[in-house]
């Protein structure tokens, strides 16, 4: 049976984690007119998070967005790995971590933490990993912190994919909601979204965040300049990424949203390099939480990562892991 664990204290930021792929399943923050909002989309029946196509919530691994061709070589190797969309690998696709169930190895107050075990060959990777996320909550801000150990040299990029709704999940669409990127360029893609290589200059584009900006002027630019793409779904390569021996990097303020009916602002730093903004462009799950059906443009995800496709891009920063260096790195979602 699922098991749910409840962090925070009255008046600040509180969350509910459940060990079915580790999944945030709500997260209240407090409002300006002193009552709480949940601001996370996801269900009311915890089993739900057992099978959730759409990664409501969910921690993604092993290798979280895309690998091109679902292959890649690590030290001369060409390792194989199921091939899950248009011929791509997917978030760990179809055997992913948040279909799995976690161990919670240490719960307080204000922090919980799980692990689960990722045997060798699992999704398709080489080495086994131990895999730790904690949630904590404080006054203002929940921070998830992600702990990888592998016993071989493998990829390792985990993310969380949850869909805010900063006017409250099932209020509707994000499309007024501003949104700051602290980003100058893209990761430019082929049609399948898998990146091409370059590294494309936002300005003058539709893509530019640098300022404050209504998600619904992207959506009206024709943002993706593609056909079925609606919305927003890139990488954008973050200012200031530091990489450091003991941890991916440093941590520093990367994103920020406005909830244009709330009141609320959510500030998303990270120590990662990129930042994949998706406007939940084809959700459809017509059971959310209090009976709330969601569908496109009811939230957006900020999913802090390495680069897709990184691992076929040595120019990019490679998320490349073993026994001489952990997995190690943090984001939080600071709101005022």
């Amino acid at each position: 049976m699922a098991r749910t664990r409840k962090i925070g204290r009255p008046g600040g930021v509180q969350a509910t984690v459940t060990d079915l792929g580790a999944s945030l399943v709500s997260l209240f923050v407090p409002t300006p007119g002193g009552s709480a909002l949940d601001v996370v989309l996801g269900f009311d029946e915890v089993e739900r998070y057992g099978s959730n196509p759409a990664h409501l919530g969910a921690v993604v691994g092993r290798v979280a967005n895309r690998i091109g061709g679902a292959r890649f070589s690590l030290h001369g190797r060409e390792v194989r790995l199921p091939a899950f969309e248009r011929g791509n690998y997917l978030h760990g696709g179809p055997y992913f971590w948040h279909d799995r169930t976690w161990r919670f190895v240490d719960e307080e107050q204000d922090r919980v933490t799980l692990a689960l075990e990722s045997p060798d060959g699992d999704q398709g990777f080489p080495g086994a990993v131990h895999a730790q996320v904690s949630y904590e909550a404080s006054d203002c801000s929940l921070a998830i912190d992600y702990v990888c150990e592998a016993d071989a040299l493998t990829p390792i990029n985990l993310t969380n994919h949850s869909y805010f709704n900063l006017n409250g999940q099932g209020s509707g669409s994000v499309v007024g909601h501003r949104v700051q990127v602290l980003a100058d360029k893209i990761t430019a893609t082929r049609d399948d979204l898998v990146p091409t290589g370059e590294l494309a200059s936002v300005a003058g584009t539709p893509f530019d965040l640098r300022a404050p900006r209504e998600l619904r002027c992207g959506l009206k630019a024709g943002l993706a300049q593609r056909e079925p793409e609606r919305g927003f779904d890139h990488n954008y390569v973050l200012r200031g990424f530091s990489p450091r021996d003991d941890r991916v990097g440093d941590v520093r303020p990367v994103a920020s949203v406005w909830g244009d009916a709330s009141g609320i602002r959510m500030d998303v730093l990270s120590d990662l390099p990129g930042l994949q903004l998706y406007t939940a462009n084809y959700l459809d799950e017509p059971h959310g939480k209090d009976g709330f059906a969601y569908g496109p443009y009811d939230a957006v995800c900020l999913e802090t990562q390495f680069f897709p496709d990184a691992v076929n891009h040595p120019e990019f920063a490679q998320p490349i892991f073993g026994p001489d260096r952990c997995f190690v790195s943090t984001t939080e979602f600071r709101f005022s």
